[in-house]
């Protein structure tokens, strides 16, 4: 068995994450995303979508975006 990196459970069933070079272990979809999700630069909520990238800064929708002052976006085609 393995033991999560966040919460410590020592699950059977956990798996594996690898991002630049560095390995973490998860007992959930959960606790990966509190460990490894981007967070929105306006409202500061985990991105688990697409999101929105600009000027280098990430968003978790076009609407954040749009309040820390980029206009170049929006949420509908």
């Amino acid at each position: 068995m393995a033991t999560c990196d966040v919460c410590g459970n020592d699950y059977d069933k956990a798996f594996t994450i690898t991002k630049n070079g560095r390995t973490r272990t998860f007992d959930s979809f959960e606790c990966a995303i509190h460990a490894m999700a981007p967070v929105c630069e306006h409202c500061h909520c985990k991105i688990i979508g697409h999101g929105v990238e600009a000027d280098g800064e990430m968003y978790c929708c076009a609407h954040c975006a749009q309040h820390a002052g980029v206009t170049a976006v929006r949420d509908r085609a």
